[in-house]
């Protein structure tokens, strides 16, 4: 798929956990061109890992980001560009300037903290206490402050999820419908291994089920056909209203865009 969308001229990138990313699969994933890999961490440390993700696998990911950035090296391979990803937590903010040192420590040159997306009724920690959208009170916001600095001064980039930086990625703007600043629909697909097209990676994690925001089949129809056709058109028409689709009703709401 990679492949198939670089020969076509897109810039193309995934998320993912990095407990497969084992050598043989990072090389493909030069190979085929892959312009951008970003790794969801979401901790500094085991502990905290296995709290956010439930799962003891902190020290795999590492060595294998830790052998794919070697292998990078060894090739004098620019891409993918790298980046790992902290969600935005109560219980995890405390480790943000620790999470900019890993980083460093392994070579990535780029952190990101990502909104936090959750359910209605929550699921483990994606729940509506545990956000800091909105809420951030003033040690959050030093602590952000001071992990802008220390990634300065280690050459790291700190951006945030979305077209904003860390410290914006919390506050709530005044916009009566902040869900129709989103410029996805228009300018990106995201498209699963089973070949679903979606308007963003965030609406799978907004709401349960696909069907709602599922806009095309790449398996079925041709790019061109998805992004021209009926349910793409009616989703971005329905983005620009006071009745946004369901998995959008919480941007700018209950998290950033």
């Amino acid at each position: 798929m990679i492949a198939y969308l670089k020969d076509r001229g897109s810039y193309v990138l995934f998320n993912t956990n990095g407990t497969l990313l084992t050598r043989r699969k990072g090389r493909e994933l030069i190979d085929a061109g892959l312009d951008e890999l970003r790794v969801s961490l979401d901790a500094a440390e085991p502990e905290a890992f296995r709290l956010v993700r439930g799962r003891d696998m902190f020290a795999r990911i590492l060595r294998n980001l830790r052998a794919f950035r070697a292998m990078q090296r060894e090739l004098a391979a620019d891409r993918p560009r790298v980046s790992l990803w902290l969600t935005g937590l109560r219980e995890t903010i405390g480790q943000l300037q620790d999470f900019v040192r890993l980083a460093h420590d392994i070579d990535v040159p780029e952190v990101y903290l990502q909104r936090l997306v959750y359910f209605p009724d929550g699921q483990g920690l994606a729940r509506p206490q545990s956000a800091l959208f909105a809420e951030a009170e003033g040690d959050e916001e030093r602590l952000i402050r001071e992990a802008e600095g220390l990634a300065q001064r280690l050459g790291i980039r700190f951006n945030a999820s979305g077209a904003t930086d860390p410290a914006a990625s919390l506050e709530r703007t005044p916009d009566r419908q902040p869900w129709s600043l989103c410029r996805r629909p228009w300018t990106l697909m995201y498209i699963t291994a089973h070949g679903r097209v979606l308007p963003c990676c965030i609406a799978p994690f907004s709401m349960r089920g696909y069907d709602s925001f599922t806009l095309g089949d790449a398996t079925q129809h041709s790019l061109r056909e998805i992004w021209n056709g009926d349910k793409y058109q009616a989703f971005r028409g329905a983005l620009l209203s006071d009745s946004p689709p369901p998995s959008c009703a919480g941007c700018g709401l209950r998290w950033s865009l």
